[in-house]
């Protein structure tokens, strides 16, 4: 089944019956993007919630010197969106990029809204999914003012193990918050260490 990853994760935080499974995969379209490929650019209204089933995208944003700056990940089993245009509707500040070939699954604004209503659990689900996302966004906000370079790869380590030596190194260090040179450099310190 076409839908298994989505209904596995899902079914951490909510129960759903065979009848309430399949209103639900109704509401879903399954996508191919190619490595590369936008899902979103800075700009556009976010009018999806995505979920990765395989392959890995990542949300950045691009500053006025043309600098990216990586704001997150989304490998298998997670969910990726703009947040803030998503709930307003009103156009983001994020690109949302395929790293390599991904398999996606995409819930619109319009469906999850529908979803409420037909199966008000569902509200329960994304009010934990966004809570969980404003924790982790206010602690990485935390971590970027008061840890070191080191200390904010560590913890990306332990947030995301199987992109570790999956990643372009320059993804990872645009993450953390440092240059791609200084990066280098502070895993050879690491790797040393060891």
């Amino acid at each position: 089944m076409p839908f298994t990853l989505i209904l596995n994760n899902i079914s951490r935080y909510i129960q759903l019956s065979e009848i309430e499974k399949k209103i639900f995969t109704g509401y879903l379209e399954a996508k191919t993007v190619k490595k590369k490929q936008l899902l979103l650019t800075e700009g556009e209204i976010c009018k999806y919630s995505t979920f990765v089933t395989a392959g890995c995208l990542r949300g950045y944003t691009v500053d006025k010197g043309g600098v990216e700056h990586v704001l997150g990940f989304a490998p298998p089993d997670w969910w990726i969106a703009d947040m803030y245009s998503l709930i307003t509707q009103k156009p983001g500040t994020l690109y949302i990029e395929a790293l390599e070939d991904s398999d996606v699954i995409l819930l619109s604004k319009i469906n999850q809204e529908k979803l409420y209503l037909e199966i008000p659990k569902f509200e329960r689900f994304f009010r934990i999914l966004t809570e969980k996302s404003l924790v982790a966004n206010q602690q990485r906000i935390v971590d970027n003012m008061s840890l070191t370079a080191e200390e904010r790869y560590s913890i990306f380590c332990k947030r995301y193990p199987t992109l570790i030596d999956h990643l372009p190194h320059k993804q990872i260090a645009s993450y953390i918050g440092v240059t791609p040179e200084f990066f280098s450099r502070m895993r050879s310190e690491m790797l040393k260490k060891k």
